[in-house]
């Protein structure tokens, strides 16, 4: 082979980090995350049975998917990969809110992000409409995985 050939790959994938990564299935922890039908989830339960005459433990998965709270179950051999979202967490200040039901954040470089609905959650969507109505400086927290995004939390940091 020489150096005047040339190589041409055809990349099929999007530019940038991976939605998931895989981790083995006996390590998966209470309270961490796992994709369950292709579902970023929470790991609620974790139930694991002993080697069977095939070989393999199972872990028996319950989990909640972090954005329509919705409960699933997986069961997995132990020693096989899951794929474990990639969960990120960041704070908004609230500055609109539009009569579409969308919000209006600022970000840290001082850009506005229009792209979020407010929450689906009766409690958080009351605290927000409130707090935003008394004229309060509220901050959001944002959770995104899977390239999905929801409003998950919200922090009064006093009044304007």
């Amino acid at each position: 082979m020489s150096d005047s050939e040339e190589h041409h790959f055809e990349s099929k994938a999007d530019a940038g980090a991976s939605k998931t990564y895989p981790q083995q299935a006996g390590t998966i922890r209470k309270n961490g995350y796992i994709v369950i039908k292709n579902r970023p989830c929470k790991v609620v339960e974790v139930s694991t049975s002993k080697t069977g005459k095939h070989g393999h433990a199972k872990c028996h998965f319950v989990a909640i998917d972090i954005f329509t709270g919705k409960k699933l179950e997986d069961i997995v051999p132990s020693s096989h990969n899951c794929d474990v979202p990639h969960v990120n967490r960041t704070e908004y200040q609230l500055i609109d809110i539009s009569e579409d039901g969308f919000v209006s954040l600022l970000t840290e470089n001082g850009n506005t992000k229009d792209d979020l609905r407010l929450p689906t959650d009766d409690s958080l969507l009351s605290q927000i409409k409130d707090g935003f109505g008394e004229g309060k400086d509220l901050v959001v927290t944002v959770m995104s995985a899977m390239g999905e995004e929801q409003i998950c939390a919200l922090k009064d940091i006093g009044p304007k």
